[in-house]
């Protein structure tokens, strides 16, 4: 029951929710994300080899310099002062010149490979991450807003590019140039070594803590960010909700809550940079005094010459230096940890709707539809459809009506497979849906909701939008069989016009039936209506209509609607109640029975006087 618990609240992007989280999760996590890590960067395996070694001659030629000063004191000025001239410190001062310029090279060398590697890495990053979101079942959109999602690709890119970029080559070299100075100071002389290295455990116990609480700190950072993007999001979103409820002053109010918590996830961050790196500072500072007390008495005693002293003084400078850049760039290789474990848990999430492993084949679809047995629930509490047993024929106009929450739109989803079913079947032309891969799915199974979404580009562009090869001629010859030629004709540009954002420049009508050609060019089997005529007015509709007839022509279609108008055109109305299908018939039948259909018909004819 323990090792169960953990698994539910940190698999995928369920530790978002988190916290508090254990130590144990909290390392589930984080190999996590040194997996997907290691997977970015196993390609560039020869590059990082290659990186490696230009780093390590980088760093050698940077570390000889402090031991070059030392041979020019000991070997080169004795020499000059006996007057037989400077020609040791002139050879030294050239090798000195020589390891300044090799490091500049190399250096040079690592910055151009090292960016070029970390921009593959984020152009595969962004490729994963965006091309999983789109794989990702209609049930996982549901649920996590459009706002965490432009956050993963966003922010959370942003800080992974920000370490890869100028973290990761200021963490490299330092850790490198920690563990050489090191080793040099014990090997220049073994005492004065052991002094200078004496603060180091009281160092890395100071390191440990500051780990720990950075960890936590920017996992909250990487939370508060995420929630200010998602409020922005929102609020922009529906902004004409907003300003026709006047809803500023109170979005106003929640924005500056979370902006509230965002600054102050950001000062306890800037709180421990303040703690740590005058610590470090500190820490390196009264070494060095130490070091220059004891070794000046070394230096008197005879045990040690003063170039010895000197190359001690400015290898610990260079090893106190790496720790404070460490501590510089330790806020972004946390928050770069953090964006990395929400990137790997986003990764990690599995379509809820799987693709077959060995699709069946589907040939030339007719359009025939059944459902055997089907149950469904979108939680256990609720069921929706408690046991559909349904069959449309091939080419049939089926409309279905019933109360909100009947489970028209479920059927339908069912039938698109957005969901499977909990149990059951749905099958098209006698194959079982759950076999079927999905571009064979979505050739023949098209729906057009009442959101008519539009996306940026032009007319043709978003009539094209399930055929990207239809040639222009295609494209205007399904605009004349819904009645969208004319319109479009009409506009500033015709079929090149851009449409604004979400089909902002045009009528709800215009926007329907753009969306009505753009079924009709796609010539789906199955055709799905979700109130597809429920927001347009009277006129709207009516311009609708005819394109209904057109595009109904020849297929399978489930229209679900309110609105009876739409429902006159169906070869067969479905009644529905709490998942269940209560009437069945042509529509001058159920109206001549007197039953709910009849009830809701003269409300209509009511309605309309």
């Amino acid at each position: 029951m323990t090792t169960a618990t953990p698994a539910k609240t940190w698999r995928g992007v369920a530790s978002e929710n988190q916290d508090d989280l254990d130590d144990k999760v909290t390392g589930l996590l984080r190999e996590r994300s040194r997996r997907l890590l290691g997977s970015l960067l196993t390609p560039h395996k020869k590059a990082i080899a290659g990186l490696t070694a230009i780093i390590i001659v980088s760093n050698m030629a940077g570390l000889a310099i402090p031991y070059l000063v030392k041979v020019g004191i000991d070997a080169g000025i004795p020499p000059m002062l006996k007057g037989t001239g400077p020609g040791t410190l002139l050879t030294v001062v050239g090798v000195i010149v020589a390891c300044a310029i090799t490091q500049a090279l190399t250096r040079q060398a690592f910055l151009k490979l090292s960016g070029r590697i970390g921009q593959d890495i984020l152009l595969e990053l962004r490729r994963r991450v965006f091309d999983h979101f789109q794989r990702l079942s209609l049930a996982f959109h549901e649920k996590y807003t459009s706002g965490r999602v432009i956050s993963r690709l966003t922010s959370d890119i942003e800080a992974i590019a920000e370490l890869l970029q100028s973290g990761f080559d200021g963490l490299v070299t330092a850790v490198l140039t920690m563990f050489g100075t090191a080793a040099l100071l014990l090997i220049l002389d073994l005492k004065l070594g052991l002094v200078a290295l004496l603060p180091l455990p009281i160092l890395l116990l100071f390191t440990k803590w500051f780990r720990k609480q950075s960890a936590i700190v920017y996992r909250r950072t990487r939370e508060t960010v995420a929630l200010v993007i998602v409020h922005f999001v929102e609020s922009m979103t529906g902004i004409r909700a907003v300003q026709a409820f006047r809803r500023q002053p109170r979005n106003q109010e929640i924005f500056e809550h979370l902006n509230d918590d965002y600054r102050d996830a950001n000062e306890r961050s800037m709180q421990l940079i303040a703690v740590f790196m005058p610590g470090i500072k500190l820490i390196g500072n009264i070494t060095i005094a130490g070091v220059l007390l004891y070794g000046g008495y070394l230096a008197f005693e005879k045990e040690v010459t003063v170039g010895v002293l000197a190359a001690f003084l400015l290898y610990l400078r260079q090893f106190y230096e790496p720790m404070q850049e460490i501590s510089q760039f330790y806020n972004t290789l946390q928050s770069a940890g953090a964006a990395l474990e929400k990137l790997s848990g986003v990764l990690e999430e599995e379509p809820t709707v799987p693709e077959p492993r060995q699709p069946a084949e589907l040939g030339e679809a007719r359009g025939k539809v059944r459902f055997e047995g089907v149950r469904f629930a979108y939680t256990e509490e609720m069921p929706i459809l408690p046991g559909l047993d349904l069959t449309v024929p091939a080419g049939q106009s089926v409309a279905l009506v019933g109360a909100t929450g009947a489970g028209k739109t479920t059927l339908a989803k069912l039938i698109s497979r957005f969901y499977d079913p909990t149990a059951g079947r749905v099958l098209l032309d006698g194959v079982d849906l759950t076999t079927l891969d999905e571009p064979t799915l979505r050739r023949s199974v098209v729906m057009v909701t009442q959101e008519n979404f539009l996306f940026s580009g032009t007319v043709a562009d978003n009539i094209r939008f399930g055929r990207p090869d239809a040639t222009d001629r295609e494209v205007r010859e399904a605009a004349r069989a819904i009645g969208a030629h004319e319109f479009i004709s009409e506009l500033p540009d015709g079929y090149d016009t851009e449409v604004g954002k979400r089909g902002g420049r045009m009528s709800a009508g215009q926007r329907q039936l753009v969306a009505f050609a753009r079924a009709f060019l796609a010539d789906p089997a199955v055709l799905i209506l979700d109130e597809a005529t429920s927001s347009l007015d009277v006129p709207s509709e009516r311009l609708v209509q005819r394109a209904l007839r057109t595009i109904l022509a020849d297929r399978t279609a489930l229209i679900i609607a309110h609105r009876l108008s739409t429902v006159e055109i169906a070869d067969r109305v479905l009644v529905m109640d709490r998942g269940e299908i209560v009437e069945d018939g042509h529509p001058d039948q159920l109206i001549a029975a007197s039953g709910r259909f009849a009830g809701l018909h003269r409300a209509w004819l009511e309605s309309l006087s």
